[in-house]
């Protein structure tokens, strides 16, 4: 029944081959997906002409078929614009995750730990990964990242990384497009020996067997004449096993759905529900009888006493495995994420029966016919007669040579005698113009269906809409081609919540001690304080919504604030402290300095001593109180 114990009865060794073996046909499974993703990614950035065909018996790219035929390959990479304007438009958004506590009481826990959410987005600098994520989602139709724990950069902290589509690997049987009946998932890596040896060896005899394992990649003497192909794509020559770079070491990281006998309890005495091991089972039955017995010395029913009450079933958990190629087993264990799956965060449109698709696949055949009309005209421009000269050999001067005739032919002062002779036409320039075969109509009709099989319109380009044109209606336009693009957004967005998610319960688990948390820009009055103890059983609610740090935001707050300081509702101090004025911090300092100076009967820097002393002597001391409420108000 325990499927770990079960396995390793199979191996010896301490090799776990058959990991690696499903491993790779999960990955051998993704061949297709990768294929097309990498052809996406060509055309996205310009390499549009390598596709092969096959001519006259012969398999070549259609750049080299354009070569052979005395074409010149062009191309216009209208998906590159494409692609920028989605990006803009996700850009555009200004949102970020917000957490909410399920229990309204708590809610100013849920603040707090959206601050500290957002003080590790800057740590990552998750904008600029998510706008990369954002990226291959168009290109590829999937995106993938990676919530750990660890120290980095002198750090000790929560770190989000972005797994490259050509590294991963996932079962192929799962059906649900939330993806929750995966059961396999896993990562290729690259690392030094160095690197290697100093997370896997723990011992002298650890170094040794790691050594034995990557000695061609411990020697940097025979790796040295790899490196002279540093900087070519390793992405195209990847290898499940050998890496690309064989100065580097290949360590397969790999997360299998496990199960085994557990006991799911509910302790009623704090409601709590957790699992235990079946070896535990007689410490709940003594905890039980312990309870008993000091309810009955306390004259409790038995029936009233809150025991645990607990079932038998069958647990699944995730389980993972660092591999060597050979199937060594460097590392294993139950996941120790307190979210009890694996750290990976992926997304895969749009999953109807399994298949992914990109944005960019759309949009490739109208690109290949917008090339292809391209070289058509450059072909017919090339080819059509542009002021070629026909000059009558009989009528050739015999001091001058046909050379001489094309030298004079093209000055602006040229001379050329001849003599002219009855029923000889005389010399005569031609130029052709290129007969309109319609490539101008079907490019512009190429374009128009690029835009609305994508729904990127002129629009949404930030084209100037056409003469009369009103405001609102532009921004209506606006507004009507974004829709076409909401499908992808939202999908987006669901994916940036279940890598938050993650990531809030890895806060949750890893933070635990007490944090000052400030986000840059904001007043010293807005640090808060992440305190442990109180915020790490309590569950939140992710959900997406507009970010506060943006101009438009910042403007209509301080807006606001304005108005209640104008009907005096809140005062100067909760102004400029809640506000965001580029004086705010300075100016909140000195009014909060003046008043400890006033507090303790000394006089105020921008108040003269003439005046205090005036003030002191002269005025009774309803007029003092007045007058110190008055410099507190400042």
């Amino acid at each position: 029944m325990d499927s770990v114990k079960a396995q390793l009865c199979m191996t010896a060794g301490g090799k776990r081959p058959d990991i690696i073996l499903q491993a790779q046909s999960c990955w051998d499974n993704l061949y297709k997906y990768r294929k097309n993703r990498a052809r996406n990614k060509r055309y996205t950035y310009g390499d549009q002409l390598s596709d092969t065909i096959y001519y006259d018996g012969e398999t070549m790219t259609e750049e080299n078929y354009l070569i052979s035929q005395g074409n010149t390959p062009l191309k216009n990479n209208l998906i590159r614009r494409l692609v920028r304007t989605v990006m803009g438009v996700y850009r555009g958004q200004d949102k970020e995750p917000t957490c909410i506590a399920n229990d309204r009481d708590e809610q100013k826990l849920g603040e707090t730990m959206t601050i500290a959410l957002q003080v590790n987005s800057r740590l990552n600098k998750l904008n600029e990964i998510n706008g990369r994520l954002f990226e291959e989602f168009l290109i590829s139709g999937s995106a993938f990242s990676k919530e750990t724990y660890g120290w980095r950069r002198d750090k000790l902290d929560c770190w989000t990384d972005i797994v490259s589509p050509n590294h991963i690997f996932f079962d192929g049987a799962f059906n649900d497009i939330r993806h929750w009946d995966l059961t396999m998932i896993g990562e290729l890596h690259d690392i030094s020996f160095d690197s290697l040896c100093t997370t896997f060896a723990h011992t002298p005899q650890q170094y040794k067997e790691l050594s034995d394992i990557y000695h061609l990649a411990k020697n940097r003497s025979l790796i040295r004449s790899y490196m002279q192909d540093f900087g070519k794509s390793e992405l195209r020559n990847i290898d499940f096993l050998v890496p690309y770079n064989q100065s580097l070491c290949r360590v397969i990281e790999v997360w299998t759905v496990e199960h085994k006998p557990r006991y799911r309890c509910h302790d009623f005495l704090n409601g709590d529900v957790y699992k235990v091991e079946e070896s535990d089972v007689n410490s709940l039955v003594a905890e039980n009888q312990e309870r008993l017995q000091q309810g009955a010395a306390e004259g409790i029913p038995q029936e009233e006493v809150p025991l645990i009450e607990y079932e038998w079933f069958m647990d699944s958990y995730w389980y993972y495995r660092f591999l060597t190629p050979f199937g060594h087993v460097l590392d294993e264990g139950e996941t120790p994420y307190a979210h009890k799956s694996h750290p990976y965060t992926i997304k895969l449109y749009p999953f109807i029966d399994g298949e992914i698709h990109g944005f960019v696949e759309d949009v490739i055949d109208q690109q290949r016919y917008v090339n292809r009309l391209i070289t058509i005209n450059d072909f017919a421009i090339r080819s059509s007669a542009k002021g070629v000269l026909l000059f009558p050999e009989s009528l050739l001067p015999d001091d001058m040579s046909m050379d001489d005739i094309a030298e004079q032919w093209t000055k602006s002062d040229g001379l050329i005698a001849y003599k002219p002779k009855p029923g000889v036409e005389a010399p005569k320039q031609i130029v052709n113009n290129l007969t309109n075969i319609g490539t101008h109509e079907m490019l512009q009709l190429m374009m128009n269906l690029m835009e609305d099989t994508s729904g990127v319109t002129g629009a949404l380009q930030g084209k100037p809409g056409f003469s009369g044109t009103s405001g609102a209606l532009y921004a209506q336009q606006q507004q009507n081609a974004s829709t076409s693009l909401l499908d992808l957004l939202e999908t987006f967005s669901s994916f940036i919540i279940d890598s938050a998610t993650k990531k809030v319960k890895n806060i949750q688990q890893f933070y635990t001690s007490k944090r000052i948390l400030n986000i840059v820009g904001k007043s010293a009055s807005e640090v808060t304080e992440y305190d442990p103890q109180k915020i790490g059983d309590v569950e939140f609610d992710l959900s997406i919504v507009d970010s506060v740090n943006t101009p438009v935001a910042r403007m209509a707050a301080n807006e606001i604030l304005l108005e209640l300081f104008r009907s005096q509702a809140i005062g100067v101090e909760q102004l400029l402290e809640f506000g965001n004025f580029a004086f705010s911090d300075g100016l909140l300092q000195s009014i909060k300095a003046q008043k400890e100076q006033i507090e303790e009967g000394k006089i105020p820097e921008n108040v003269s001593p003439e005046l205090m002393q005036q003030v002191q002597q002269g005025a009774n001391p309803e007029q003092i109180a007045r007058y110190k409420q008055m410099v507190a108000g400042l």
